[in-house]
């Protein structure tokens, strides 16, 4: 068993273990309507045995960078459904990335209004907006009566994204965006049901999912997370207790898989002498998609030693269009333009070359 092992997730049958992670590349057009150019971008990365594009936001509200797809109005829908016809007709499987970034966001992208939060916590970091290059602001929390609305864009961004005829959607609750935000206690301070305890902490996360199984099933739908993750000012009293409780309660809902992010040779900060995806593969049942600085020796090691099902690859996605290829056989690898990874259009984009 190999990278090269077919697998079956739910009702789909993957060609192989290779998966291609969400990148944001930054080349959206005017409306965050999908580039056409990302139709050849994502078919010349078809090998993969299952895409997930490119975070999209569920709301304009849910916006925190310049030239990102949404999956929130008509015409966002039938850009993106380009993209799935055309992978489909290569063979690959392709899901959509459900994002909100919460606090990840300035008021040049929300018309003057504040950033939402679950708490009015000051945000390190800065962002670039249409104007500039900004520090990000103290933002709004969230009003208890807002909630639900939240629950409905991600909601609706499954129900636009089974229109756009993606095979099923990842929720990002990664990267210190909204629902990450919302789970950890230096992020969320809040003293209503959706703050305090862990319990309540892992609430709005754990009803997002809910919302959008309702649209799509259990099988199609993932969840990403990042542990390790200390940017824009994140960070938890007790990482591996609320991420090992979060995990068990995904596990509920017999999720298509969960998508972690914990890179090889990762500083033991959550889980000192354990590496923490052992841990989180054993709580959650169902398949387990690791990332983070895998080549191919390092995937196939992972998936012999059943430290994970499927392995996803970044960068290296990115650079070469025909990864399975050159690992199948042993090529020679691109190397990525890092110069080009939010800018550039065709440049760093589609113009790698293939074997």
């Amino acid at each position: 068993m190999d990278l090269f092992t077919p697998y079956e997730l739910g009702s789909f049958r993957l060609s192989n273990r290779m998966v291609m992670a969400p990148m944001t590349r930054c080349r959206a057009i005017e409306g965050n309507i999908p580039n056409p150019l990302s139709i050849t971008y994502y078919v010349q990365r078809s090998q993969a045995g299952l895409i997930i594009t490119e975070g999209s936001q569920v709301s304009s509200q849910g916006v925190g960078y310049i030239h990102t797809p949404g999956i929130y109005s008509s015409e966002q829908v039938a850009g993106w459904r380009k993209v799935t016809d055309a992978v489909h007709q290569s063979g690959s499987k392709i899901f959509l990335q459900l994002w909100h970034v919460g606090r990840v966001s300035h008021p040049d992208f929300l018309r003057g209004g504040l950033p939402l939060a679950p708490s009015a916590l000051p945000v390190e970091g800065n962002i670039h907006t249409p104007f500039g290059k900004k520090k990000m602001e103290i933002p709004r929390a969230l009003e208890l009566e807002e909630i639900p609305s939240i629950i409905n864009q991600f909601r609706s961004g499954a129900v636009n994204a089974k229109a756009a005829g993606f095979d099923g959607v990842e929720i990002h609750g990664a990267n210190g965006y909204l629902l990450d935000q919302f789970l950890r206690d230096g992020s969320n301070h809040r003293t209503d049901q959706y703050g305090g305890s862990l319990h309540n902490r892992a609430r709005l996360p754990l009803e997002v999912v809910e919302a959008v199984i309702d649209v799509f099933g259990a099988d199609r739908v993932g969840y990403r997370i990042s542990p390790h993750f200390q940017n824009y000012s994140m960070n938890d009293s007790n990482p591996h207790e609320t991420f090992c409780y979060f995990a068990k309660e995904l596990s509920r809902f017999n999720l298509g898989y969960l998508h972690m992010i914990e890179r090889v040779g990762e500083p033991m900060r959550v889980a000192p002498g354990a590496r923490f995806a052992s841990i989180i593969r054993s709580i959650f049942k169902g398949a387990f998609i690791l990332n983070g600085g895998y080549d191919a020796d390092k995937g196939n090691a992972a998936i012999q030693k059943s430290e994970a099902d499927l392995i996803s690859y970044g960068s290296l996605f990115l650079a070469n269009p025909d990864l399975p290829e050159r690992f199948r056989k042993n090529a020679p690898l691109n190397t990525p333009d890092i110069t080009t990874f939010y800018a550039g259009e065709e440049r760093g984009y589609i113009d790698y070359p293939v074997l």
